[in-house]
Formats: C-alpha cells, sequence, structure tokens
C-alpha cells in the first residue's frame, strides 16, 4: 500500500514537472515547483545538495519530455507511457534520496506519502 501511494505520488510529482516544463496545465512553472517544494518541506539542504538534486530533477524532466514527444497538449498518456513516466520519477526520488543525510531521507519519505496522489482529493486540514 505504501508503495502504491509512493507511486501515485511520484507520478504526480512527474505529471505536474513535465506540465511545468511544457509551459501546460499544473500551474505552469509553479506547478512543478510547488511540488518539489512540498517534497522538500522541512528539509535543508547544503549547496552541494541543491546543486546536485537541481541537477537531478534536470535530468528527470529531460527524459519525461523525450517520452512524452509526439503526444498531443492534453492527451492522456497510455498505460504504457504512463508506466514509463513513473519509472523516471522513480528513479529520480530515488538518486534525490541518496544525495541526503538519513535524517533528511526520513523527513523526505513523510512528505512523499503525505503528498496527495493523482485523482484523490486532498484529505480535509
Amino acid at each position: 500500500m505504501k508503495l502504491i501511494r509512493l507511486l501515485a505520488a511520484a507520478a504526480m510529482a512527474l505529471t505536474a514537472t513535465t506540465a511545468m516544463a511544457q509551459g501546460g496545465a499544473g500551474g505552469g512553472q509553479g506547478g512543478g515547483q510547488r511540488m518539489m517544494d512540498m517534497m522538500m518541506k522541512d528539509i535543508t539542504l547544503s549547496d552541494v545538495q541543491k546543486a546536485k538534486i537541481d541537477s537531478i530533477v534536470a535530468g528527470a524532466r529531460a527524459e519525461s519530455m523525450k517520452l512524452r514527444e509526439g503526444l498531443e497538449p492534453g492527451t492522456q498518456p497510455s498505460p504504457e507511457l504512463r508506466e514509463k513516466m513513473t519509472a523516471v520519477t522513480a528513479k529520480r526520488n530515488e538518486a534525490i534520496k541518496a544525495v541526503l543525510t538519513p535524517d533528511q531521507q526520513t523527513i523526505f519519505a513523510k512528505n512523499l506519502a503525505s503528498m496527495p496522489a493523482m485523482g484523490r482529493p486532498r484529505p480535509p486540514r
């Protein structure tokens, strides 16, 4: 169950990142940044960590955009494409996690688990 929530959150983050890069739905540039802010909430990064994570995110964004080449704007990706995009996000999140300290990794995992899954309403505050 936890893995499913993590993968759903990862897919949502990737979708927002891709939308941000394309300037489409998801709030434009702010959508992808908001997702990253949610994932990194309460985590203070060193300059070295920031640079590494920025590089990881940029690589994942480029990879996801390549996967979406030829997909008409507003078109839903096929299940196969969605699976590939989810894998890119999972790989990105694992790479980010590897940059973090053990304490930061705990917070990161908690942040990912608390992110709303795509298509599911947010819990009341």
